[in-house]
């Protein structure tokens, strides 16, 4: 499994360890994931391995489908524009049922 987060796309970094005599070490800078479960008007229930900072970013946006529809294509990984795609097919057939 990839440490990566599965809406934003942050992933491990690459730095050094800097001792007090100046010694440079490589190292790596792991994104703090966590498995979530957020709750979708659209899908229901979806699990999703997710990054803190992002899990905050969509609470502070209102929800999981304010944050995806609220995102451009660009800023979203694979993994988040096959979930946006899935909301948006999930809301329309909503709305033609509330119609008919």
């Amino acid at each position: 499994m990839a440490r990566r987060c599965d809406l934003t796309g942050k992933t491990v970094q690459s730095g050094n360890n800097v001792s007090h005599a100046n010694n440079k070490t490589r190292r790596r800078f792991l994104p703090n994931l966590q498995a979530t479960t957020l709750l979708s008007d659209g899908l229901g229930a979806v699990r999703l391995r997710l990054s803190t900072r992002a899990i905050r970013t969509i609470e502070h946006n209102g929800g999981l489908d304010a944050f995806l529809l609220g995102q451009t294509d660009a800023k979203l990984t694979s993994e988040g524009l096959e979930l946006k795609r899935r909301l948006q097919k999930a809301l329309a057939k909503k709305e033609a049922k509330a119609a008919a």
